[in-house]
């Protein structure tokens, strides 16, 4: 771990790989993550032979190894659904305790582009699809786990001349998580030769803090090489998520290993999922590996408090 990066790569690292798999898969890579009954639980971009993905469950233990893998998909695309005809991409998972179930949301891809897919569960075993509630071109969604002001709060990077449109981080509020206000402002790029300098997007869903919600988030630089992905920390109010409290300057995690360098894409660490165990204070970051292959991260919640805090706004 190199002195500006907060998380320790796990030394098994990859912990998943096309290998893994209980079917025939090009790659897997992009993860949610949460708890459920003491197990962690994945839920995986996995890339298929034709080039559509999907995602399938996998559960371990502790977290990082002995893993088993569902052997059919939980949410793959509907034939004849043209808005999923290409297939269902990097979920996000956040449990809501006022539905008392699992929220999933995962970019649904079809000809008219990217756009925000909503589905719920309460075991990860069947899924209840409640569809498109945010139309192309729009990606990297994430719900609040709770309301805020009574309101539902998604943040998201749709792509639209009113906003989004040079790669930021902006939020949506619903009353019913059907009908959405216009995207208002979070984050926005870094100008110049910033690591974060062409478009940013929403990494795991924020975790709730008592100094406010703790956003990891993923940067990219333009280089001559193609596109460098990296892994930064904000953090925004609790009442008002709109309001950027500090953002750490530089990446909090880059691609510098093997692994990270060398795949389908290459030279990006993409975080999806987090898990917090409470009663040790560990952060558990899953990210995906150059399009290629899962790993994970650790940090402890207090030292990226102390960081995030330290930094200006």
């Amino acid at each position: 771990m190199s002195s500006r990066e907060l998380f320790e790569r796990h030394p098994a690292n990859p912990i998943l790989t096309a290998a893994d798999w209980p079917y025939p898969v090009n790659t897997v890579f992009n993860p949610a993550a949460t708890q459920v009954d003491g197990e962690t639980v994945l839920l995986v971009r996995v890339e298929d032979l034709t080039g559509v993905s999907h995602l399938t469950v996998a559960r371990s233990p502790n977290g990082f190894d002995g893993w088993t893998i569902d052997a059919t998909p939980l949410l793959a695309p509907t034939p004849g659904i043209e808005s999923e005809l290409w297939g269902f991409e990097d979920p996000r998972v956040v449990y809501v305790p006022e539905h008392e179930r699992w929220t999933i949301t995962c970019t649904a891809y079809g000809p008219a582009g990217p756009a925000v897919f909503l589905a719920t569960t309460e075991d990860f075993r069947t899924v209840r699809r409640h569809g498109i509630i945010r139309q192309s071109d729009d990606k990297n969604a994430a719900l609040l786990p709770c309301r805020v002001r009574g309101k539902w709060i998604l943040f998201h990077r749709p792509k639209t001349e009113s906003g989004g449109s040079h790669g930021e981080i902006l939020l949506s509020r619903s009353p019913d998580l059907h009908n959405w206000s216009a995207p208002e402002q979070v984050l926005q790029p870094r100008f110049g030769a910033w690591w974060d300098s062409l478009r940013i997007g929403l990494g795991p869903p924020p975790l709730r803090t008592e100094h406010g919600w703790l956003v990891i988030y993923h940067g990219v630089k333009e280089t001559l090489g193609g596109g460098i992905y990296r892994v930064g920390l904000a953090l925004v109010d609790l009442e008002e998520p709109t309001r950027v409290l500090h953002r750490v300057p530089q990446w909090i995690l880059g691609p510098d290993r093997p692994y990270e360098r060398e795949g389908d894409v290459p030279n990006v660490v993409f975080p999806c999922g987090l898990v917090h165990d409470e009663p040790s204070g560990q952060v558990r970051l899953y990210y995906g590996a150059a399009d290629t292959s899962v790993c994970v991260a650790t940090a402890q919640l207090d030292d990226l408090l102390a960081a995030v805090l330290a930094a200006p706004a």
